[in-house]
């Protein structure tokens, strides 16, 4: 589905229409740690995208606990999580602080390309949750209560903490963080 707007609590469509736009993505949702839609694409249904922020939670959740049991170390960071199935990929980004990005692209879609622009929407929107909403340094943050630290920009890297930061994110005049 291409759109140019995407449908999104306290403007944060900006973070998913350039992910929209790219061919093979369907649908994109942000999602709280608790599994509460931030965001989602026009075309999914209220009800579906619900359903996709609560699977994002528990897909999370599981993944860590799945790493943790191979590795035997307590709350790893994820980096990314992807289901393959026949229709395509679900893809889930942490984003920062108790947030998640979930999308799901089409069998051909260009996953390298996905990725890498779902990085770059994340790394976006940490610039701007932290630009006004940070006015402490990134090196005397601590973690929060799940452990995740800070990451370069102030935000919290792994989508366990308290609170969502990305419904602090403003875009400026232009639409862009």
């Amino acid at each position: 589905m291409k759109t140019s707007e995407a449908r999104a609590a306290d403007g944060l469509a900006w973070v998913l229409t350039p992910l929209l736009e790219l061919p093979g993505v369907r649908h994109a949702v942000i999602a709280t740690g608790d599994g509460l839609v931030e965001g989602a694409s026009p075309g999914l249904s209220r009800a579906s995208a619900e359903r996709v922020a609560a699977m994002t939670a528990t897909l999370h959740a599981a993944a860590r606990a799945f790493t943790t049991a191979f590795t035997e170390r307590e709350s790893p960071r994820l980096q990314q999580t992807v289901v393959e199935s026949e229709e395509g990929y679900a893809i889930v980004v942490p984003a920062g602080q108790n947030t998640s990005l979930a999308l799901f692209a089409e069998s051909d879609a260009q996953l390298g390309n996905v990725a890498y622009q779902m990085q770059v929407q994340v790394a976006a929107l940490a610039r701007a949750m932290a630009a006004p909403a940070r006015q402490s340094d990134a090196a005397g943050a601590e973690p929060d209560a799940a452990g995740a630290e800070p990451d370069a920009a102030g935000a919290q890297s792994d989508a366990a903490g308290a609170g969502s930061a990305a419904a602090r994110a403003e875009p400026d005049a232009a639409g862009r963080p």
